[in-house]
């Protein structure tokens, strides 16, 4: 409510956050946590496989340096981009729940920030020292060691991270003792990162799994070890994946499991479920077994047989972050902001005098018959636009049209306007409505002005923003108090 509303209507705002986030996961889990230690762990191999004229074997250590530098690439660009454009799109649509967590994690920030461009020099040192480093065995050991360092560090930002999500699942006693240890030790901490660390490991294989294909010739002694190796990777890490994942949804609140339904796919898709528990349980066996066969049969794997597993196990990774994201709802921070951005312990305010009123940047403060649909629109961008659109994804009037099977005909105001302080009751992974009577009727007459006008809502960015004339008046006030105080101290000193 402090922050001018930016709007995307077509996309929809959350969503914009999810795709950045979710393609900056994918390659910071991948082939940043993941992905090192594996490449750091071949290299080692490389040594161990040399001959004693040798300091490492050079085919070997050139297939891993090759397979390094798509990490390198990928991480210091994409992945380095996507990590800003998590910060600059959620500055922008959640401006309240990221200023909350700044002042919670500052230090915690502060330290991950600290880490993640030592992390940026040390992926760069490694990688652009590769070649110079096999000169001489103990300069080809260091820079093994070096990598194992660099495996911490990017195992570190996640852990640092993770305490962050943790925290706007479940924060725990911080709603009652407001500190940094009782936000970043938060019951869902260490199940997440104990899942999360594990099937990072197991992404990162996969990934590696496939670029043996590209970096190693055809029925080649050194793709058949390589492959095996691999499948060593994935075989150890596979297990406490799973055990991960068990310890992380035990953890879980009951209302966040009887969420997982809807967050998995939509309300329309919550009847198939079940069947997509199986589909996803079949592609993360997958893995499984294409790991052992690497293992017991090398030579017979191909590259087809890989793809699929590697894209299933990149997908995977998705939907676990779309649940994660969704599950927490009908909060972005449990228990203290709800995913509007209105935090819970100011609801009987809004909901007493209406939210219009204390909003900064709103054009009707109070609703009248001229101003209903303005007023409508305003209630509208204050409340529900962070998780629906007008005429774009999630369609706030197409909610409806489904629920009253109102395609065809006009939306029934007086309906929409008993149902919308209900709602939450129905649907639990929506906030309850935060304004008064009045606004919910004002909320209905413009939904039903959308469904026959097609209008759609520009935010901040296109639109402007008009301060809300009483809190203009308001400060006005201070303005005159404060110089009338000045005034009062000069004649005293005189």
């Amino acid at each position: 409510m402090d922050f001018p509303m930016f709007h995307l209507d077509w996309l929809n705002d959350r969503f914009l956050i999810a795709m950045i986030a979710i393609i900056h996961v994918l390659i910071n889990h991948g082939i940043a946590v993941g992905f090192v230690p594996y490449i750091t762990w071949l290299e080692q191999k490389g040594v161990r496989k040399s001959n004693p004229s040798e300091i490492t074997n050079n085919q070997w250590d050139e297939m891993a340096e090759r397979m390094m530098k798509v990490a390198f690439i990928v991480t210091t660009t994409v992945g380095a981009m996507t990590g800003v454009g998590i910060w600059f799109s959620a500055a922008l649509v959640s401006p309240a729940s990221i200023g909350s967590l700044i002042r919670v994690f500052y230090w915690g920030w502060f330290t991950e920030w600290t880490i993640f461009v030592t992390e940026v020099v040390l992926i760069m040192v490694y990688y652009l020292t590769w070649k110079n480093a096999n000169r001489t065995l103990q300069s080809k050991l260091k820079h093994i060691k070096f990598g194992w360092y660099l495996s911490v560090f990017s195992w570190f930002t996640m852990a640092i991270i993770v305490a962050i999500l943790g925290f706007m699942m479940d924060p725990g006693n911080w709603n009652t003792h407001h500190s940094f240890i009782n936000g970043f030790t938060n019951p869902i901490y260490l199940p997440q990162l104990f899942f999360r660390t594990p099937t990072a490991m197991v992404v990162a294989g996969t990934f590696g799994y496939m670029l043996l294909f590209v970096f190693t010739k055809k029925n080649s002694a050194i793709r058949k070890n390589a492959i095996q190796t691999t499948a060593k990777w994935i075989l150890f890490w596979v297990p406490f994946s799973v055990l991960g994942a068990v310890y992380y949804y035990q953890a879980m609140p009951a209302a966040m499991r009887d969420n997982m339904s809807t967050a998995v796919g939509t309300i329309e898709f919550q009847q198939y479920y079940k069947l997509l528990k199986y589909i996803i349980l079949g592609a993360t066996s997958s893995v499984f077994l294409v790991a052992l066969f690497g293992w017991i049969k090398p030579e017979k794997v191909r590259w087809g047989m890989v793809f699929f597993p590697t894209l299933m196990a990149f997908s995977f990774l998705g939907i676990f972050e779309r649940v994660r994201e969704f599950i927490r709802k009908p909060y972005v921070i449990g228990g203290y902001m709800y995913s509007n951005l209105l935090r819970q312990e100011d609801y009987p305010l809004y909901q007493r005098d209406g939210i219009l009123k204390y909003a900064t940047y709103n054009s009707t403060p109070e609703i009248t018959d001229d101003n209903r649909i303005e007023a409508g629109r305003n209630v509208f961008m204050l409340s529900c636009s962070r998780c629906h659109t007008t005429q774009g994804i999630n369609s706030i009037t197409y909610v409806f049209e489904r629920m009253y099977g109102s395609f065809n005909k006009p939306l029934d105001e007086s309906a929409m306007a008993a149902y919308i302080p209900n709602m939450h009751n129905g649907r639990t992974f929506m906030p309850p409505f935060p304004g008064n009577q009045k606004e919910a009727e004002a909320l209905a007459a413009y939904i039903k002005f959308l469904q026959q006008s097609h209008e759609t809502l520009e935010g901040a960015q296109t639109a402007g923003v008009v301060v809300n004339p009483l809190n203009n008046m308001n400060i006005a006030i201070q303005l005159q108090h404060t110089a009338d105080s000045i005034k009062a101290l000069k004649l005293a000193k005189k």
